[in-house]
């Protein structure tokens, strides 16, 4: 029976049509990438210069060393993660005490006055002293967590969020207000899509946003909904709160500015990394808000730069891979405002504040995922591909700090120490100790020289005869300048060696309570 097609056609048609698949997806990789979002720079959009380029020396009080807080995820509301320390608080640093928590610490504690707060990635809550990494109290929470505390002191509440109750998917989790001295529970209230949301607090109110795209402000004291704003996709970044307002992003790669008062939307902007359908353009980063600019990063590869008052783009640059991590910023001696923040692209980036130049990059050889931290004029980032710690200098870049541990957002601090935030520990680093100043010997007065007199000496007939005498009883006369010779070098040696004994025991003292090592 013949063939109603014949085979050569057949094949010929097949391969024609694997032809024009192959031109059409060349023609897609073309208009993609011809498409891709380039860097931005609008330099001159609304920058606030610092009043001054370098900041006067830091001069800490007792009162701020007994009742120093870090409250918040970030130190300030404005999630800048710039501490300005002691000058003696910087590298070469050793360990204190160490604490063992045996979950996974992916967001650090916050501090206030001498105890430590914090929720591990198995959402249990803990509080720390300080001064010697005892655990105060602890309360299981739920299962799974992924936030910072926040501190409210005048109600005595440190409050968290958790990701899940019940299993290691995020969902069903809750919002806690826990008693500072005891962990008690004081209100709690359900989050059904879970929230990884770092919380912060203005007066009686607390801010924070879930995986439901609802941003909450509740009252502190006892749990009140004040208002609630829906944004178009989940909140997982913390808000920023500056001048009354809060800013954040979600992840349909949409940045915020809502009235913290009412929850009025103040502006939303998009950005361009989403369209090809790729899973990018999502913000997961803390905004962190300084020189009426807020800085964020995107999983689209970008940091961005947004006018805080009205949402402008100011600029956009391009790292080369995901950017989780939350920015910081901080204005280096004689380099100006500068942004910092790691990539996926195994690099740390230092960029220009103002214009979104690159000022100096850090190879880092693995990925980054947490937030770097500004300590004095060290900055810290943690590496999450080989699990370590390192500290750059922030105006040149250059490596001054390294350690074996690390995961997520490295490092806080108060006045007294650093606390590096390892994969599953947590290490007080305290500065090394000042070298004693060397004792200064006594001067001693050389004797002065008399001119020989020219007149004969007095009774000089009597000095002729007194050798006389001495020779009928030479064995007295040695005797007695022997004795008196090893006495004097006896005395001169206990005398020399004291002076010594008292400057090593100097060297042995405590030093200052700034550099304290605290047990």
């Amino acid at each position: 029976m013949p063939r109603l097609i014949p085979r050569r056609p057949l094949w010929r048609g097949l391969l024609a049509a694997a032809i024009l698949l192959v031109v059409l997806a060349i023609a897609a990789v073309v208009v993609i990438l011809s498409n891709q979002p380039q860097n931005v720079s609008h330099p001159n959009l609304e920058f606030t210069s610092p009043t001054t380029a370098v900041a006067p020396p830091k001069h800490v009080k007792a009162a701020e060393i007994d009742n120093f807080q870090w409250p918040v995820y970030g130190y300030t509301m404005s999630r800048t993660r710039d501490f300005d320390a002691p000058a003696d608080l910087k590298p070469p640093l050793h360990v204190g005490w160490t604490y063992n928590d045996g979950a996974l610490l992916e967001f650090p504690p916050v501090i206030y006055h001498q105890v430590m707060f914090l929720i591990d990635d198995d959402a249990s809550a803990k509080a720390i002293d300080v001064n010697t990494g005892k655990v105060i109290w602890q309360r299981k929470l739920g299962t799974l967590a992924a936030a910072s505390p926040v501190v409210a002191g005048k109600q005595g509440e440190v409050l968290m969020p958790t990701l899940s109750n019940h299993g290691q998917s995020p969902g069903s989790g809750s919002f806690y207000a826990l008693s500072m001295k005891t962990g008690r529970i004081i209100w709690r209230r359900p989050v059904g899509a879970g929230s990884e949301t770092s919380p912060i607090i203005s007066g009686r109110t607390v801010f924070y946003g879930d995986g439901a795209g609802n941003l909450y402000a509740r009252d502190v004291i006892n749990g009140h909904l004040d208002w609630a704003y829906h944004a178009s996709g989940a909140i997982k970044g913390g808000p920023a709160l500056v001048g009354g307002v809060l800013y954040f992003g979600d992840y349909a790669g949409r940045a915020y500015a809502v009235r913290a008062s009412d929850g009025h939307q103040i502006w939303a902007v998009s950005t361009d990394g989403a369209r090809f359908g790729f899973g990018s353009g999502q913000f997961y980063t803390t905004p962190a808000v300084a020189f009426g600019r807020v800085y964020m990063g995107n999983t689209d590869g970008f940091v961005y730069s947004f006018g805080a008052a009205n949402g402008k783009l100011a600029w956009a640059t391009h790292t080369g891979a995901y950017v989780y991590a939350s920015a910081a910023v901080a204005d280096p001696k004689g380099v100006g405002p500068t942004i910092y923040v790691g990539s996926y692209d195994k690099n740390f980036y230092a960029f220009n504040a103002k214009s979104g130049a690159v000022r100096w990059k850090h190879a880092a050889g693995g990925r980054i995922s947490g937030s770097a931290t500004v300590v004095g004029n060290v900055v810290y980032y943690a590496n999450l591909g080989t699990k370590t710690t390192t500290g750059l200098d922030d105006a040149t870049g250059k490596q001054v700090f390294s350690f074996k541990d690390g995961a997520f957002t490295p490092v806080i601090a108060d006045y007294h120490a650093i606390y590096l935030i390892g994969y599953g520990e947590i290490y007080q680093m305290l500065p090394a100790k000042a070298k004693p100043k060397p004792t200064p010997k006594p001067h001693k007065a050389k004797p002065k020289t008399k001119r020989p007199s020219k007149a004969k000496p007095k009774h000089a007939h009597r000095a002729a005869s007194k050798p006389k005498r001495a020779s009928k009883s030479p064995g007295r006369h040695a005797h007695r300048h022997a004795s008196r010779h090893p006495s004097t070098h006896h005395q001169r040696h206990r005398s020399s060696s004291h002076g010594r004994s008292s400057a090593h025991q100097r060297s042995r003292n405590p030093y200052g309570r700034s550099g304290k090592h605290r047990k």
